[in-house]
């Protein structure tokens, strides 16, 4: 796709640049270009990084709602 391109048209897209964004607005976006991309990659060492933390623990229901199971003996049939 870019093979094509000669001299002549990286020259017109240059002069094209600067006539749109000025020659002094063009380093600016070039630094800041650098920096998003410096952080984008400081983005993704720190995600790689990063271990998952624990899942939450589960939230335990009210003792007053809770059914339990009769502590010992066989359960109770409920025909009785």
């Amino acid at each position: 796709m870019f093979a094509d391109l000669s001299i002549w048209h990286i020259l017109i897209l240059v002069v094209v640049v600067t006539l749109l964004f000025g020659s002094k607005r063009i380093p600016e976006i070039g630094a800041s270009i650098g920096k998003g991309i410096q952080s984008f990659k400081r983005g993704l060492q720190d995600a790689g990084s990063i271990e998952e933390p624990p899942p939450p623990p589960s939230p335990t229901p009210p003792s007053s709602q809770t059914r339990s199971m009769p502590d010992g003996g066989a359960p109770k049939r409920l025909s009785e």
